[in-house]
Parts: C-alpha cells; sequence; structure tokens
C-alpha cells in the first residue's frame, strides 16, 4: 500500500495535489461535481483589501499548450472573504485551507494577513508578490529582493501561521529572491506565478486580452516551473510548494524530486474541472508503477 501523505509545515496532507489559487475559485462552486474533501488542501481565490472588479474583458487568450489570463485580482475584499466565503467553504470543505493574500502597498499585505491569520480554517498563508507595488511606479514586489524581503517581514510581524511568499518567475534570479523572503522570516515558497505573455488578433491586428498582455499558464511553462522549483531548493532550507503547468500524476512526482512538498494544479482545472480529482486517482497507480513507497521521501530526490 503506498503512502501519499506529505507533511507541509506541521500541516499534514492526504496528498500533495492542491488547485492553485484563481483556478478553483473558493472551493465551494466544485463541491456539487465531486467530494472536494480529497484534496490535499485549496488555495482559495486571491484576496485584496478592497473589493476588485478586476480588469476588463477580453480577459483570456488561448496558446499552444496553454492560456494567458488578464483576470486581475477580482474579488470582494478581505472582509467578504472572512464573513461569507471562508464560511461556505466550511460547508463542504473539512481540511484546512490556504488562504492567497495580493496587496499594492507594505500596509495593505499586512492588514489583510493579519485579519486572515485569526480565521481557523486557513492553516497556511500564501502571499502573492506579483502585483504591482503603487508606491514604486508599478514594478512587481516580487521582482525586486528588497521588495520582497519588506513584505515578508511586515506580514510575519502581524501573523501565527505559516507564511508562504508566491514567488514571479518574471525575473532575472529567482534564488536572490527566494533568499531574501527566507531570511525576512518566511516559512515556506511557493512558485511559479506565471509567465508573462501575450497574443495578437491577425483580423484585427491588436492585442487578443484588453490589458495587452496577461499570465501566460498551462503545460508549456512547466520546464521553467520545474527548473525553479530545483533552483530554489538549493538555495533555501525552507519548504516549497511547486506550480506551473502541472496536469498529471508524472507532473506532481517530477516536481516533487525537484523539491517540492506539495504541488498545486493551475490551468489543467480551467481545461478541465476534474482535473485535480483525476491526478489524485492517478497517483497511487503511479506510484505503484514507479516503486514509490512513500512520496514524503521523494522530495529533492533528484539533487
Amino acid at each position: 500500500m503506498v503512502n501519499t501523505k506529505v507533511t507541509l509545515s506541521g500541516l499534514t496532507l492526504d496528498n500533495p495535489v492542491i488547485p492553485a489559487s484563481g483556478t478553483f475559485g473558493f472551493g465551494y462552486e466544485f463541491a456539487d461535481i465531486y467530494d472536494i474533501n480529497i484534496l490535499g488542501s485549496i488555495s482559495c481565490k486571491g484576496t485584496t483589501k478592497e473589493p476588485r472588479f478586476g480588469n476588463p474583458t477580453p480577459r483570456i487568450a488561448e496558446c499552444t499548450n496553454g492560456l494567458i489570463n488578464s483576470v486581475g485580482l477580482q474579488n470582494p475584499g478581505i472582509n467578504k472573504i472572512i464573513s461569507e466565503e471562508l464560511p461556505k467553504l466550511s460547508q463542504y470543505y473539512k481540511k484546512p485551507v490556504i488562504a492567497n493574500i495580493s496587496g499594492f502597498s507594505v500596509e495593505e499585505y499586512a492588514y489583510s494577513c493579519e485579519k486572515i491569520d485569526k480565521c481557523e480554517q486557513v492553516g497556511i498563508i500564501e502571499v502573492n508578490i506579483s502585483c504591482p507595488n503603487v508606491h514604486n511606479g508599478g514594478m512587481s514586489f516580487g521582482t525586486s529582493a528588497k521588495s520582497a524581503f519588506e513584505v515578508t517581514k511586515a506580514v510575519k510581524a502581524v501573523t501565527t501561521k505559516p507564511v508562504y511568499m508566491k514567488l514571479s518567475p518574471n525575473v532575472t534570479d529567482i534564488k536572490e529572491i527566494a533568499k531574501a523572503c527566507e531570511e525576512a522570516g518566511a516559512d515556506g515558497i511557493s512558485l511559479i506565478n506565471t509567465l508573462l505573455g501575450m497574443r495578437i488578433d491577425l483580423k484585427t491586428r491588436k492585442p487578443v486580452i484588453a490589458n495587452k498582455m496577461g499570465g501566460f499558464s498551462g503545460p508549456a511553462i512547466f520546464p521553467v516551473a520545474l527548473r525553479m522549483v530545483y533552483q530554489v531548493y538549493d538555495t533555501v532550507n525552507i519548504p516549497i510548494i511547486g506550480m506551473g503547468g502541472v496536469s498529471s500524476a508524472r507532473d506532481v512526482i517530477e516536481m516533487m524530486l525537484a523539491g517540492a512538498t506539495a504541488v498545486q494544479v493551475g490551468a489543467a482545472n480551467l481545461v478541465d474541472p476534474f482535473a485535480c480529482k483525476k491526478i489524485i486517482e492517478e497517483l497511487p497507480v503511479v506510484m505503484q508503477h514507479l516503486e514509490i513507497e512513500n512520496l514524503q521521501d521523494l522530495i529533492g530526490g533528484s539533487h
């Protein structure tokens, strides 16, 4: 009998498969089609201090082996997430969840993280530092080691739960950013967020997406994600949640060999709402085929 359990910052997950933020709503939307309690955890939709309508449409563009999205963090704001969305999810999902927090200033990050830290059903806080820093000309917090350090330190000062910093791949040296987060007290790293991409409509000769550019995700970015997880595993001594193009049980195992303790599934959910369920069901079969008894033993096994 194979063992799919993994331990993530003190939390024992039945398996390492987690739907990625922004691709699974708040989770309860999927409860009508299968028992979502089979999931290792759920990374809930990205949350900001104030409600956000998001970016203008069109927001989605298809690509070969992937897609580009520019949703713009549409969400009802931290107060409604706490008062309405998380309680609704708790009716269907009985395990700790991952709260994904975004912000446009260090103060906003700290405010939202301090509030979500008090929610009993939240097991881990995932801080998305791919947002534009409004006090620094719109440059993403995640593209500067100094900014990443500042956000991490501010969030850690007001929280008690494990904090995982979600990193942008749109940088020269992912190792430098990850190390800065660790030095500021991060409990873990999530990576990668989407790459920056675009498509142009040949008839109109204009960008397909209203915002011109957006986040490129899907199977096409898996090798890039794998490489970055591998590099960060060699750089930090804290756990990693790996993501980026994961769409099969074999991808999960490959990501864990690179250094991930758990794995998030993103774009695959938008193509097939049963993607996570299928991966979880495939996992024991693939483990037996590869003669793997304990998934936990695989972490970093390729180093």
